[in-house]
């Protein structure tokens, strides 16, 4: 298969090659590189580096390296042609050999590209001929230097209906392809400038080709800005403006500032801020905060302190926060002075105070949770209402890990006590409530949880089998009931040296069944309603199922004393100290946690 350059520079931009890596070798952060055991050699200590800024990995010990299509030739020994359809098809990219209107489509957009870079030259050019002298009167009135001008290719579309059109045609770059690109516009008389009289701001793609352009209006007058719609090689919503130059200022310290317009990023970029990045509107997506996620572990949002500005803020925080924060990364708000923009502010504030902002960022999860508790804390709602909904907010805004610690903070503001705000769900359920059943006859059989118990905690040994030193006394394989999830379990407790999922395969190489089982829960567990997408996560739910193994202790314990003292009284005998010091020991502390009432 010849080499097509533009469908290799597609295949590279749609997969992460820290997710692609990530899931096949545990991979832990260390400064700005994700480290792990390399999966080409042996090894105890680890010398395995990805860098998914830069789209590469390398191992220093045993030298292997190169992108995400090198990692996928060794990993799964293909050729170079086989490894690059297997990633096409991962990421949705259709090659040349399996369809010849795909290549077309994808020659159409390197020729997209190239009409974007000659517009770009156009633009510039325009902004220092004379019919450009008002742009660059706005320019200086914005505060704009010369050296920001040049930085991010800022231009003039002159105020003409065939200025752009002409000089694309001396390029020999046809109308109709020039309009799929967004740069012209076709009338009753034939082709036209889609931009005309504004100061132009080209969008680059992180590989560096111009994709998209804002031409924003020199004088009164509406739409103040307009900008490029979809088109083959710009999808509204998925890119984020200057983000080809602010990655390299954000691997120094892994921190990316989101705004909301391109002339507010400028702005911050000449202030020094130049991991500044601009969402291109007010509707930050899922896949904006994906591509963000890529190039730093934490985000400031600063969106306009308008109405306007709040609203958005609220929708980009409830997307950066399920997207990053629960991915493991921070997200703070940075929070301007009433009717400010970050363009104005730093202009008339100055960096230092700007800076000052990103210093007292709020993180996000403190800045949703605010407006929530000031409508708590203004209704007429019960305290057992107000701790109902405070731990229902907790459960759905904030990671498992950190469920304790917000429940602290949110007590404290609502005045409540924190053991309100856990035992609240339980409270609410009268079921919980009804009166002590006793036993007609026998013994009852010791309660179990349900089967996703089982197939939870092998899904969870098997991303992480490390956590097996610390779970495997808590977490006894006789309380599992499935003879096959226990036979598992208890070869997994007693083998030595597990750190990956690679290692508990090949424990079960010689099993094929065993292996299609295992595989089959590791997939449940990234589709599961209950996402573990990191250790913290997985730990926690471990936790919670030692918690419900005692719990499910202290209940039969509870039944047997109390089968016991019935039959005592029944029979007329005396109830020994040390039993009735049990039993009252173990009511007061079920009843601690709701579970009984007292007789």
């Amino acid at each position: 298969m010849a080499v097509d350059d533009g469908a290799i520079r597609e295949i590279k931009a749609r997969i992460d090659i820290a997710s692609y890596i990530g899931s096949h070798v545990q991979l832990r952060k260390r400064g700005n590189d994700l480290v792990g055991l390399c999966p080409f050699h042996a090894e105890k200590t680890p010398s395995f580096h990805v860098h998914p800024d830069k789209g590469f990995f390398k191992c220093f010990g045993c030298g292997a390296g190169g992108d995400v299509i090198t990692f996928a030739q060794l990993h799964e020994n293909l050729t170079f042609p086989d490894a690059k359809r297997m990633l096409a098809q991962r990421a949705g990219v259709e090659l040349e050999p399996q369809n010849p209107q795909a290549a077309r489509a994808r020659n159409e957009r390197e020729a997209i590209y190239e009409a974007n870079r000659i517009a770009v030259a156009f633009f510039e050019r325009m902004l220092h001929e004379p019919s450009g002298a008002k742009a660059r009167a706005y320019c200086e009135k914005r505060g704009i230097s010369e050296a920001t001008i040049e930085k991010f290719h800022l231009g003039y579309a002159p105020d003409e209906w065939e200025g752009l059109t002409r000089e694309l045609a001396r390029n020999n770059v046809e109308a109709a392809l020039a309009e799929k690109a967004g740069l012209l516009k076709r009338g009753e008389r034939g082709f036209y400038d889609f931009y005309r009289d504004r100061l132009i701001v080209p969008t680059y793609s992180t590989t560096g080709e111009a994709i998209a352009f804002g031409g924003r209006l020199l004088h009164d007058g509406e739409p103040k800005y307009i900008n490029t719609t979809t088109t083959p090689v710009y999808e509204k919503g998925r890119h984020l403006f200057a983000l080809n130059v602010a990655r390299r200022a954000a691997s120094h310290d892994r921190t990316l500032i989101v705004v909301e317009g391109y002339l507010d990023c400028i702005a911050l970029h000449q202030a020094g801020f130049e991991n500044a990045v601009a969402a291109l509107g007010t509707s930050f997506t899922q896949d904006q905060a994906k591509e963000l996620r890529k190039y730093a572990d934490g985000i400031f949002l600063c969106f306009d302190a308008d109405t306007a500005g709040n609203a958005a803020a609220a929708k980009a925080i409830e997307t950066a926060a399920q997207v990053i924060e629960h991915a493991g990364s921070g997200v703070r708000i940075v929070e301007l002075p009433e009717g400010s923009d970050p363009d104005g502010f730093v202009r008339d504030q100055g960096p230092e105070a700007f800076a000052e902002l990103l210093k007292n960022a709020k993180p996000a999860i403190e800045f949703r949770l605010e407006g929530e508790i000031a409508r708590l804390q203004t209704g007429f709602h019960s305290p057992a209402a107000i701790a109902r909904e405070a731990e229902a907010l907790i459960r759905r805004l904030i990671p498992a890990a950190e469920w304790d610690r917000w429940r602290v903070w949110i007590a404290q503001r609502l005045h409540l006590n924190v053991d309100d705000l856990r035992n609240s769900r339980f409270l609410a359920n009268s079921a919980n409530f009804g009166p002590r059943q006793l036993p007609v006859t026998g013994h009852r059989a010791r309660t179990v949880l349900p089967s996703s118990f089982e197939r939870d905690v092998l899904a969870i040994i098997v991303e992480e089998p490390a956590l097996l030193r610390a779970f495997r006394d808590r977490i006894p394989q006789e309380r599992f009931r499935n003879e096959v999830y226990r036979r598992i379990y208890e070869r997994l407790a007693n083998a030595e040296g597990l750190e990956s999922t690679t290692d508990v395969f090949t424990l079960f190489g010689d099993d094929s069944e065993t292996l299609a089982l295992l595989s089959g829960l590791s997939q449940r567990d990234r589709s599961s309603t209950l996402p573990y997408t990191d250790s913290d996560e997985r730990r926690a739910h471990l936790e919670r199922v030692v918690e419900r193994l005692q719990l499910d202790d202290e209940r039969e314990r509870y039944r047997e004393l109390s089968l016991k003292i019935d039959e005592l009284a029944t029979a007329g005998q005396n109830i020994s100290t040390e039993l009735r010091g049990e039993y009252d020991s173990l009511v007061a502390k079920l009843k601690n946690k709701k579970e009984v009432k007292v007789k």
